[in-house]
C-alpha cells in the first residue's frame, strides 16, 4: 500500500491526519535534522495503522515534506 504523506516537522503536538484513502498529514515533535522527523513519522504511522516499524518504508522524499510511504502487506 502508497500512501502520500505530508509531515510538519517541530509541531506542538505529534499526530496523524487522515485526508482520504492515500493522503495524509503528518505531524511530529522532532526537528528536520540527520533524519530524526523521518524516523518519527515511521513510529507514528506504525502507531496509527498498529504495525511494526520494520513493515514501513518512506520510498521518495527523504528531504523533502512531501513523501511517498510503502507500507508492507
Amino acid at each position: 500500500m502508497k500512501l502520500f504523506v505530508k509531515v510538519k516537522p517541530k509541531a506542538k503536538a505529534a499526530k496523524v491526519e487522515k485526508i482520504d484513502g492515500e493522503h495524509f498529514v503528518v505531524a511530529v515533535n522532532e526537528p528536520p535534522e540527520k533524519g530524526l522527523a523521518n524516523e518519527a513519522v515511521e513510529r507514528a504511522l506504525a502507531e496509527y495503522f498498529k504495525i511494526s516499524r520494520s513493515r514501513i518504508m518512506i520510498i521518495a522524499g527523504r528531504t523533502s515534506r512531501e513523501k511517498v510511504i510503502e507500507i508492507d502487506e
